[in-house]
């Protein structure tokens, strides 16, 4: 799961990475990490830390949404937003991380769920669509191609015709 209970259904020796190991593989600081698991933006789902001196434990998991939110922050999405974010992922209940796609402008993070589909997640998880223009151009081509072409010549030569018709009836 994604996100969940930190220490439900965990096994006490399960393996996992420290603290600073998982500072290192997201790109964060120490004090980040550390404020994060604090104020409950992301709890290390293996194990939690329970006292001073016990080791909190991140999954692999931990670490890919660690380095998520980093990567999110850097794009100019504030904290507050991306407790947002991460909010309405958790309330989706999106399971398979690997085939989510995040995009995001500074302003929101948007989930793509498919070419034509992208939730806003700043906005209570409003739809809002996307247009890949590539596939538009091809469909575009596509019924073209089986319709009729109009040359824009012909219809001058056609209005040149006319008119001269015209001045030969006049005369």
């Amino acid at each position: 799961m994604l996100f969940g209970d930190p220490l439900e259904g965990i096994d006490e020796d399960e393996s996992g990475y420290r603290g600073p190991v998982a500072c290192s593989a997201a790109g964060i600081t120490y004090r980040q990490l550390d404020y994060w698991a604090r104020t409950g933006l992301l709890q290390p789902s293996i194990r939690a830390a329970r006292g001073s001196g016990s080791q909190r434990l991140y999954s692999f998991r931990d670490i890919l949404v660690l380095k998520v939110v980093k990567k999110l922050l850097d794009a100019g999405v504030s904290l507050q937003q991306v407790r947002t974010a991460v909010a309405q992922l958790q309330d989706r209940g999106i399971d398979d991380l690997a085939s989510l796609t995040l995009m995001s402008d500074g302003a929101s993070v948007y989930e793509c769920t498919s070419t034509d589909e992208v939730i806003d997640l700043l906005q209570g998880g409003q739809g809002v669509f996307g247009i890949a223009v590539g596939r538009v151009w091809r469909e575009v081509e596509g019924s073209l191609a089986e319709l009729p072409v109009e040359h824009a010549q012909t219809e001058l030569v056609d209005e040149l015709a006319e008119r001269r018709r015209r001045r030969r009836s006049a005369s």
